[in-house]
């Protein structure tokens, strides 16, 4: 009544349970056969390779569609910031005109630009999270969440405002107060 098993398949949730859990059922196998290694334990290497690079090919990809989208966001950013420059030319006149100083319109228009990318960064985040767990949910991938990454997403999001906002911001500074005021 001695049945022998041939082969067995084990199958672990994430890669890097692979040499722990192959540890154990060494220790089990020569647990239940005395010591004597008549077994072998082999992890396909070559499948945990192409997974690996997989990811690496995900990152690159997902790394330069966020490359692209921060630079459509940030020329997004200056268009509308521009429009508010031509829009706003006889404000920008008045307030030249009755003593601020060219730094006191560049922050200003540097306030609001920051403002459209900390608005921008704060939806992007939540997308990002939902995004993150449908993807999860529909496609079986682990996505992983930190803090850091949020928090450096969103910095990267404000600094892209911040720069994208400084040609517009330059641009209403150096109006001359009188040609702003006549302008129409």
């Amino acid at each position: 009544n001695y049945h022998q098993i041939d082969k067995l398949t084990i199958q672990v949730f994430s890669s890097n349970e692979l040499k722990a859990t192959a540890e154990v059922l060494s220790k089990l196998l020569k647990r239940r056969h005395n010591a004597v290694l008549d077994f072998e334990i082999s992890i396909p290497i070559q499948l945990l390779k192409q997974q690996q690079k997989t990811k690496q090919i995900f990152n690159i990809v997902l790394s330069i569609i966020a490359g692209i989208s921060l630079l459509i966001g940030g020329i997004g950013i200056m268009n509308i910031m521009l429009a508010s420059v031509l829009e706003r030319t006889k404000e920008i006149g008045i307030i030249r005109a009755i003593g601020a100083t060219k730094e006191d319109v560049i922050l200003q228009f540097l306030s609001e630009s920051v403002l459209i990318s900390v608005g921008g960064g704060i939806i992007g985040i939540i997308v990002g999270i939902i995004g993150a767990y449908v993807i999860e949910i529909v496609s079986g991938i682990e996505t992983i969440l930190t803090l850091n990454s949020i928090f450096l997403s969103f910095f990267i999001a404000v600094m892209v405002g911040l720069v994208f906002g400084i040609f517009p911001a330059k641009a209403a500074a150096n109006k001359r107060p009188i040609q702003a005021l006549r302008s129409e």
